[in-house]
């Protein structure tokens, strides 16, 4: 099961305006504003591969070909928000909807993400079942953490001041001590 980003919600948790004051930029000189914006995107999607938690909140799409045996799905996704749709698709690709009520976000969303399937849940019989989620920080979900932020805001600096030097695009080590801290491990 792999999750399918299927939509970006919110805004992203540095600011263009934010950053600029970061950065200490002018604010009549908006040429470069278009390269900051997409710096913030990539040092976000770098965070977030780096944390195994979203800053950004978005909506997913899950396919399931079983229900689990033990009733509770892990899901990759840190932190859980929302259930918010809930389906069995069947071979002629007609989703027949099922109560959202019948699986909950597990008691840990931040560390240990899961969905807890409740034993009433419609078998599957040669179906699949689709279930759409919110996950991310900010939104409708927990504040960014600060730490997180400002390795973002560290991140786009040090990509900004030095751009066009062929280096990695790997983060400030002060950034990377930062984010360590909010690192969702896997066993």
């Amino acid at each position: 099961m792999t999750p399918i980003r299927v939509e970006d919600l919110g805004v992203e948790p540095v600011s263009l305006a934010e950053m600029r004051s970061f950065l200490r930029l002018d604010g009549d000189d908006d040429a470069e504003d278009v390269m900051i914006g997409a710096l913030i995107t990539a040092a976000r999607a770098r965070i977030e591969t780096m944390t195994r938690r979203l800053v950004r909140p978005a909506r997913f799409r899950l396919m399931l070909t079983a229900w689990p045996a033990s009733c509770v799905l892990p899901v990759p996704l840190s932190p859980l928000v929302a259930v918010t749709h809930v389906g069995l698709v069947g071979p002629d690709a007609v989703v027949e909807d099922i109560d959202t009520g019948l699986l909950r976000i597990g008691p840990d969303p931040w560390d240990a993400p899961c969905l807890l399937v409740d034993p009433a849940v419609p078998p599957i019989d040669r179906k699949a079942a689709l279930i759409e989620l919110t996950a991310g920080s900010g939104g409708d979900g927990p504040p960014v953490p600060a730490p997180l932020a400002q390795a973002i805001r560290m991140t786009v600096a040090d990509w900004f001041e030095n751009r066009g030097d062929g280096g990695a695009a790997r983060p400030p080590s002060a950034a990377g001590d930062l984010v360590a801290q909010h690192r969702l491990l896997r066993l």
